[in-house]
């Protein structure tokens, strides 16, 4: 069918464009511009979730001031852009350093590479079993009755050792207990987050990274621009339960997701148990449950 298309083509080109001196493209030509086309397609959604979208508009304001420069002639200003050429490349690598570093870490988690590169051994098994999920919803739900701050992070792919090293190695069992228990005001161990690894918590206290996104809300403290940061540089799902207001809150793909209820966290959990789970179906998870809720609350009236 494909050739059919391209002997058509090729046949209207030659009889009513033979005046057009056109080059001869190849299959490889076009394979080429459809692989350069999703590449500038997806580098430009990058910037613009990012921080570096305002960072390129300012380079672009540049370029457009270079490019009216020479159009004018103004020599002046067309040597200096010259002679700074060089030393604006190294500063927009300096610049967007979090930046791209953040991007390479997300091609790495893309399913496309470790579907071709498994270096998984436990693929195909559960994560965790069905009483620990039990466990986190009735201990996060518990906690957040009474008003204690919680922040639970839980290993998907991506290894957590470096933060692990930052707190206190527990190795310990899951239960709602002890949760609570580590949570639970004027405690050593309630202070910072702690990480679940499987079945396991494998430490307490942990230092987390603190999200730099100027989006987030004002009104949200370090507890929870931690679950965020956490969030932006692996693909953990990062549970935060608020001392303020005892809304629980969930964190992945460097987005957070707002009072949410227990149904709708057991969800969430029971689906990452047999595998990660990226933003996107999260979001789509998310808008399921809302419309069922809706439907559920009209259908009531």
């Amino acid at each position: 069918m494909i050739q059919n298309l391209f002997a058509t083509l090729n046949s209207f080109a030659s009889k009513y464009l033979f005046w057009v001196d056109r080059p001869t493209i190849t299959k490889i030509d076009i394979a080429e511009i459809i692989i350069i086309s999703f590449l500038i397609y997806n580098i430009l959604v990058w910037f613009k979730q990012t921080r570096a979208w305002n960072l390129l508009k300012g380079i672009i304001v540049v370029v457009v001031f270079v490019l009216i420069a020479a159009m004018f002639q103004m020599n002046t200003i067309l040597w200096l852009a010259g002679k700074t050429i060089n030393v604006a490349v190294i500063a927009i690598i300096i610049v967007f350093q979090p930046e791209l570093r953040r991007a390479l870490e997300q091609l790495g988690q893309k399913k496309f590479f470790t579907s071709v590169f498994s270096f998984d051994s436990q693929k195909g098994q559960e994560r965790f079993s069905e009483r620990v999920t039990n466990e986190i919803v009735k201990a996060t739900y518990e906690m957040a009755k009474v008003k204690t701050g919680a922040l639970i992070v839980i290993e998907q792919d991506v290894s957590l050792g470096e933060y692990e090293r930052t707190g206190i190695a527990l190795d310990s069992l899951i239960s709602s207990q002890l949760l609570i228990n580590i949570f639970e005001h004027n405690t050593p161990l309630h202070d910072g987050a702690i990480l679940v690894r499987g079945d396991r918590i494998v430490a307490a206290t942990c230092y987390l990274p603190l999200s730099d996104n100027m989006e987030l809300s004002k009104e949200l403290g370090t507890r929870h621009r931690a679950a965020v940061g956490i969030s932006e540089v692996c693909d953990a799902l990062t549970i935060v339960v608020s001392e303020e207001t005892g809304n629980v809150s969930l964190a992945i793909g460097g987005e957070l997701f707002r009072n949410v209820d227990a149904e709708y966290l057991k969800g969430k959990l029971n689906y990452i148990r047999k595998g990660a789970i990226d933003v996107a179906r999260f979001r789509i998870w998310k808008r399921r449950m809302k419309h069922a809720k809706e439907n559920d609350e009209a259908s009531g009236k």
